[in-house]
């Protein structure tokens, strides 16, 4: 089944550059609300995490230290469990409480069926 989050090439750069600018870095998957359940990325341990999220992998990418860990909620990875993650950028912007908002880009999820 491989990985359960993975990024593509251009999320891959959009993180590296990130990380240049504001350190290591981490996900936690949005359930919804004000930013349409997007994967929100902020500087590691800016967004507490506690017993009801779940760590879903720690992303190893290219240029990048240590590892950026995804979380999401266990409530929501209950729904999710059935598939593959992948990380991908798109143009337009997402919500202000993530980093890539002032780049005009956003992060967003692209999810496979596993088989």
């Amino acid at each position: 089944m491989g990985e359960p989050v993975t990024v593509t090439p251009a999320a891959a750069d959009l993180i590296r550059s990130l990380r240049g600018q504001h350190g290591p870095l981490m996900f936690h998957q949005s359930g919804g609300c004000c930013d349409g359940s997007a994967p929100m990325c902020y500087p590691a341990g800016e967004f507490r995490t506690g017993g009801s999220d779940v760590l879903l992998a720690s992303l190893a990418v290219d240029g990048v230290p240590e590892p950026v860990e995804f979380w999401m909620s266990k409530a929501q990875w209950e729904l999710w469990q059935h598939t593959r993650l992948t990380v991908d950028v798109v143009p337009g912007r997402g919500s202000g409480f993530s980093l890539e908002a002032p780049e005009g880009v956003r992060f967003l999820i692209r999810s496979h069926l596993n088989r």
